[in-house]
C-alpha cells in the first residue's frame, strides 16, 4: 500500500497555511498499526495562524511543551486532546512561525471494516469520520504520534486519488472558537462541496 500510496514530499507542505489547508483537501491520511492500515480521504480542514491568531494555541507565540512541535518545520503532526477526543493537526508555516491545520472529516477510503470496528456505536456510516475526535478514533490516530513526521509510516498522507482529482471547495468561519474575538469569523475552514463526511 505504501508503495502504492507514498508520502507527499516535504516540498508539498511550503506551502502558507491557508493554501495548503484548501491543498489537503482529496490527499489521503494514513495510520498503521498493529490492527492493520487504515486511510480515508481529508474532506474538511481548519487553519490556524499562529501568533496573530487569538483562535490559534501559539497566539502571541505562546510556547509550551504542547505547542513546541509548531515552532518546527512543517509537515509533523501537531497533536492534543480536547474533551478527551484525540485530534491532528499537519504543521505548517517555517519554523518558528508556528502554525498548523487541523484536519477535521475524512471520508473512509481503505480498510473502512477496521474503522467500523473502532466505532461500533454508530448510527449511520457519515459519523464513522465527520469530526476531528472521530476520524483520529477510526484511523487509530493517538497522542503518541505527536512530533512524527508526515513524510514516512506509520503516520503519513499521500496524494489525491483519481477519483478525487476535481471537486468545489468552500469555505467559511472555523468551529468552536466562539472566545477568540475577531478570530471566530475568519473564513479559515475549508471542505469540499456536498461531502457527506464534513462535520456540520
Amino acid at each position: 500500500m505504501i508503495k502504492l500510496h507514498p508520502p507527499l514530499p516535504t516540498s508539498f507542505y511550503e506551502k502558507q497555511t491557508l493554501d495548503l489547508a484548501q491543498a489537503l483537501l482529496g490527499c489521503v491520511l494514513w495510520k498503521e498499526t498493529e490492527e492493520g492500515l487504515a486511510g480515508g480521504i481529508i474532506v474538511e480542514t481548519e487553519a490556524y495562524k499562529g501568533p496573530e491568531d487569538r483562535a490559534a494555541h501559539s497566539y502571541n507565540n505562546r510556547r509550551t511543551k504542547r505547542t513546541e512541535v509548531m515552532f518546527g518545520p512543517s509537515g509533523n503532526a501537531y497533536m492534543y486532546t480536547m474533551h478527551t477526543h484525540n485530534l491532528f493537526n499537519v504543521v505548517s508555516g517555517p519554523i518558528d512561525k508556528p502554525e498548523a491545520i487541523l484536519v477535521r472529516g475524512i471520508e473512509p477510503y481503505y480498510n473502512q471494516e477496521l474503522m467500523r470496528k473502532r466505532r461500533p456505536n454508530v448510527k449511520t456510516p457519515y459519523q464513522m469520520t465527520n469530526g476531528p475526535g472521530k476520524l483520529t478514533k477510526a484511523l487509530g490516530i493517538t497522542l503518541q504520534d505527536y512530533g512524527h513526521t508526515l513524510k514516512e509510516p506509520p503516520l503519513w498522507i499521500s496524494h489525491k486519488p483519481k477519483e478525487f482529482m476535481s471537486f468545489s471547495i468552500k469555505s467559511g468561519p472555523r468551529i468552536g472558537i466562539d472566545n477568540s474575538g475577531a478570530a471566530k469569523d475568519y473564513p479559515w475552514r475549508f471542505w469540499i462541496d456536498n461531502n457527506k463526511y464534513i462535520s456540520r
